[in-house]
């Protein structure tokens, strides 16, 4: 009879020679709980890897270059995005968004599994880009509990908070 281990579930799998990551693609609307959920992710499920997206807005209070976003130029992103070092990229409420082809190719290689935290636009090129993805969409409770949490973050400018609120 064989024992049952302890192991976590980053670690299944991971043992096997030849195992290739999972892709996950976690997708909301701007404040629909994706980050929350991730951050959650990221304290539960030791291993798991995140892939911080690249864009070309401003930083928001608290942010870091590196942590919650990579903050380029239009520029810099347009170079990138010509060489093809986009696995996905979309504009995304007057910004452009993207995510390095090269490190989830790495991750996955190297048998880690990845969290995405992408819109709806970016997980569909994901998607129809490879083979096997598993993408979560995640609603709000309802609208009114969007506004509220969009409104309460005041990390936008109410133009901006009324564009994504249209935009969800």
């Amino acid at each position: 009879m064989s024992e049952v281990s302890d192991a976590s579930a980053s670690s299944i799998g991971t043992d096997v020679e030849g195992y290739r990551g999972i892709l996950f693609v976690i997708s909301s609307t701007s404040g629909g709980g994706k980050g929350t959920l991730i951050r959650r992710l990221l304290d539960a499920v030791p291993g798991i890897s995140y892939s911080v997206s690249w864009t070309t807005r401003t930083p928001r209070p608290g942010e870091q270059d590196g942590v919650s976003y990579h903050f380029v130029t239009e520029a810099e992103f347009e170079k990138m995005r010509a060489r093809g070092g986009f696995l996905e990229w979309a504009v995304v409420h007057d910004h452009l968004y993207g995510t390095a082809r090269s490190v989830v190719e790495q991750e996955l290689s190297e048998g880690h599994d990845i969290i995405l935290e992408i819109d709806v636009q970016g997980a569909s090129a994901v998607r129809a880009a490879l083979d096997s993805v598993v993408s979560i969409f995640i609603l709000p409770p309802s609208f009114e509990i969007l506004r509220a949490r969009l409104t309460a973050r005041m990390t936008e400018r109410p133009e901006e908070l009324e564009l994504r609120l249209r935009n969800a």
